[in-house]
């Protein structure tokens, strides 16, 4: 598969915006709005209990479906140990959120890349580095976070799986809210809910599950719900 066919059906929010598979990130979007009536979800965690379950993918839909809606939006791929954003928008990333953590003197507008999208713009995680987790509990993260949410109106974070690392948990004091992302027919139980009791020591609103991956016997292809 090339990258041009790779990007078109990952991020099919934006390429079959019709799709019944699109109108599931719709449904999940319209579900986080009405879920939020004593608060706004500007910045939202996602995340999963393990690898291969398709956050990633849910997270990139998802903010594209912010964006189509008007609202200027901040994909952050903060999966420093297996990113995908780059792939997934065919962009480069030699610099991204571990340089702007690591290094003072870099700018945001250094390391945002604008899509083909309207009101979409991706900060990929830049280059691999030994200690991802202290970068993100780090106090210049949280105040990145700040940043972000004084100059875009929606903030998706893609988080590695939350029973592979901690990554996910020490950024959730700087999040309003968090999703799980769970694999039909993979995801066992019981990791479901020790994923979810993590996240709720950590206090943050977890806004709700997606369900990946469903199998649609009238269609060859799969569907979110």
């Amino acid at each position: 598969m090339n990258k041009q066919d790779f990007s078109k059906r990952k991020l099919i929010a934006a390429t079959n915006p019709s799709s019944p598979i699109a109108e599931q990130f719709k449904t999940l979007r319209a579900g986080i709005h009405f879920s939020s009536v004593d608060k706004d979800y500007q910045t939202i965690l996602v995340t999963s209990p393990e690898p291969e379950s398709g956050k990633s993918t849910v997270s990139a839909n998802l903010a594209i479906c912010y964006a189509k809606q008007g609202k200027k939006t901040l994909l952050i791929d903060a999966d420093m140990r297996k990113p995908t954003s780059h792939r997934t928008f065919g962009i480069h990333y030699n610099v991204g959120l571990s340089h702007l953590l690591a290094d003072s003197e870099i700018e945001l507008e250094d390391v945002c890349h604008q899509t083909e999208i309207d009101n979409l713009m991706v900060l990929t995680s830049g280059a691999l580095v030994p200690n991802p987790n202290e970068l993100l509990a780090s106090k210049k993260m949280e105040q990145l976070i700040q940043q972000f949410a004084e100059q875009f109106d929606q903030i998706i974070i893609d988080t590695p799986p939350i029973l592979a690392s901690s990554d996910a948990l020490v950024l959730t004091p700087y999040v309003e809210g968090a999703i799980v992302v769970l694999r039909s027919e993979k995801t066992l139980k019981d990791r479901a809910k020790t994923a979810v009791k993590l996240l709720q020591k950590t206090h943050v609103p977890i806004i709700g599950t997606v369900l990946n991956r469903v199998k649609n016997h009238a269609n060859s292809y799969y569907y979110y719900q």
